[in-house]
């Protein structure tokens, strides 16, 4: 199974690795999207006003073009570290077993916008950047990434794929069709969906799994497992699985 987590906006700053290497991420074939994009966002970082602008920062969200700038020379830390916010927070990997974490390592990828979906554990810097946002110089952001992403996926031939990513970032990189894949969406009971709930069920659920370790095939192997596990997930849409929560 590959697990298909989205980014947050929020990040801790600092770290201790050594700076970004685009050569040690996961999916390799996609390093000439990620130079391509890391590229842009440091030249841009070049004028602070336009950066704001195009970056859409407030007066206090001004230091992110310094972490901008700095994006091949700033210390890293593991991905799923660099996050912070509801999910990631629900998640709390910090305080996972050293098992759990190797677990994520191998299984989870984390879709961000300057380096596309990277491991867990590879080592990243902070960054300001949105799946939205239009760099100066490079197509959308879904332009760049989409293909590459849906090939690189292809290639990897993962046996199944829980996608828990938002929708704008599932949009920079498609499930291609012939993978086998659930995309999550939290609901409560009555089928409303929810926002809060939502990231910090996602991230419980992924705890949850790199705690147990199950081995997971496909969308009826994982609800047994969630049917064992107390959690409760049923058939959404085509190609979608629901999770259930009470909150709300």
């Amino acid at each position: 199974m590959l697990i298909l987590l989205p980014p947050s906006e929020t990040k801790r700053a600092g770290g201790e690795g050594a700076p970004l290497d685009l050569e040690a991420l996961a999916l390799p074939a996609l390093r000439p999207q990620r130079a391509a994009v890391a590229d842009a966002l440091i030249a841009l970082a070049a004028d602070e006003d336009e950066a704001a602008r195009v970056l859409k920062l407030s007066g206090r969200q001004r230091g992110d073009i310094a972490a901008n700038a700095a994006l091949r020379s700033a210390p890293t830390l593991p991905a799923v570290d660099r996050y912070t916010g509801v999910l990631y927070d629900a998640l709390d990997a910090a305080s996972l077993p050293a098992s759990a974490r190797r677990w994520l390592g191998a299984r989870a990828l984390i879709h961000s916008a300057p380096f596309g979906p990277v491991g867990a554990l590879d080592a990243i810097p902070a960054y300001r950047l949105s799946a939205g946002t239009s760099l100066p110089g490079l197509p959308s952001l879904r332009r760049v990434w989409a293909d590459a992403v849906a090939a690189a996926l292809t290639a990897a031939a993962p046996s199944f794929v829980l996608d828990l990513r938002s929708e704008a970032y599932a949009a920079l990189g498609p499930v291609p069709e012939g993978v086998a894949s659930a995309y999550v969406r939290v609901v409560t009971p009555t089928g409303r969906a929810l926002n809060h709930f939502n990231k910090h069920a996602k991230g419980a659920l992924v705890r949850a799994l790199a705690v147990e370790r199950p081995r997971i095939s496909g969308g009826t192997a994982l609800r047994r497992w969630a049917d064992s596990a107390g959690w409760t997930l049923r058939p959404g849409e085509p190609g979608e699985v629901e999770l259930i929560v009470e909150h709300g």
